[in-house]
């Protein structure tokens, strides 16, 4: 796991990493951030390739069963043809860069799989440490200088680190709408990310299911109140019903964006006021419909010794994961923010392109 956890951090310095599949070493780089192919090129001893995912190539009108996919580099390509073929929404542009595609291999997967881990836009160059540079890397890795990490490590490490989870520390916070409360907050073994239980009333005298809340961080929403969300008026909803249920946790979780990040977010709402939605959106920048991993919800609940819960959301994977990791979900309540010009669209690509349960609300604007 430390391997895995410099590697991300190197990452998101601009550093490259050399992950080993057993048959060979790649030499990887985020794209995103400046970036240079010759040097790539020089310090590997061979031509690197740009790997994108399955959602990415599918944005630009490509299909594709594989996870990823490998694109050769021209010597020609510029820095800003890269750019356009990762996250353009120019895609006659960024199509007509297309040629020689193939299925990436379990190293090209890690690679992608540390760049969304470390909340970077879903693309590497990754370039195979040739036959005449492998002295070379190997005394670099040798000295520290470059750190080397296993292809099938780094494609699981969204997963994150079950039952690794640190319960860091916890403090008595009276809230507005429910004054007997206490935060606890635990901490992933990487360091990147810090989610807090907020533990409302007594747990110990509620009979039955616990009252539950899942909620991913939106830093716009939650505390500057954007309109183009209802996240924050979920959230404050959210604690004043379990509060009248008589108690129960409210799970905040970091998972901005629906997990690809706040960087990424903003990305994503400015191609949405180009006339995407939000699924698209985010389909451009290469991520999938929902990014986020629900285990570290379930490592949360398991601490607290909670393993019945009566849940609080509109969403159906929430109640699939928790189901999955062995909480048995009771029954579900809805959860509804006010529907207003600014965030209709939105909830309505969530109803209609995500499954989430808002028809009732929606109907109640004339759908």
């Amino acid at each position: 796991m430390y391997h895995i956890e410099r590697a991300i951090f190197d990452i998101r310095r601009g550093l490259p990493v050399v992950i080993n599949t057993g048959e060979q070493r790649l030499l990887v780089q985020a794209l995103e951030g400046s970036v240079s192919v010759d040097s790539l090129a020089k310090l590997s001893g061979s031509r690197p390739a740009l790997v994108l995912t399955r959602h990415r190539l599918q944005a630009m009108g490509m299909s594709l069963k594989a996870d990823a996919a490998c694109l050769p580099l021209t010597e020609q390509i510029s820095e800003r043809d890269l750019h356009h073929l990762a996250m353009s929404n120019e895609a006659s542009k960024a199509h007509s860069l297309l040629s020689g595609l193939k299925p990436a291999g379990v190293g090209e997967r890690g690679a992608v799989a540390l760049m969304r881990r470390a909340l970077l836009i879903p693309a590497a160059l990754c370039a195979e440490v040739s036959a005449t540079s492998a002295e070379h890397i190997a005394q670099q890795l040798s000295k520290g200088e470059l750190l080397e990490v296993n292809a099938r490590d780094a494609e699981k490490c969204l997963a994150g680190a079950p039952g690794m989870l640190k319960r860091v520390s916890e403090a008595r916070i009276p809230l507005e709408d429910a004054p007997e409360s206490r935060f606890v907050l635990f901490r992933e073994p990487d360091g990147l990310r810090e989610h807090v239980a907020v533990m409302i009333g007594d747990l110990a005298s509620i009979p039955g299911a616990v009252p539950l809340r899942m909620h991913s961080a939106c830093l716009t929403g939650d505390l500057f109140g954007s309109l183009r969300c209802d996240c924050g008026e979920q959230l404050r909803n959210a604690v004043a019903d379990i509060q009248a249920m008589g108690g129960g946790v409210l799970l905040y979780l970091a998972q901005e964006g629906r997990g690809i990040g706040l960087a990424n977010k903003l990305r994503a709402y400015t191609l949405q006021d180009g006339g995407l939605d939000t699924v698209d959106a985010d389909q451009v920048l290469g991520f999938g419909d929902d990014e986020r991993q629900y285990a570290v919800a379930v490592d949360m609940l398991n601490a607290l010794g909670i393993d019945k819960v009566q849940l609080l959301t509109n969403n159906p994977l929430k109640m699939a994961a928790l189901r999955e990791g062995g909480i048995e979900v009771v029954s579900r309540q809805a959860l509804y923010g006010s529907v207003t010009d600014h965030n209709h669209r939105y909830l309505s690509a969530k109803a209609n392109r995500a499954g989430h349960f808002l028809d009732e609300v929606l109907e109640g604007r004339g759908r």
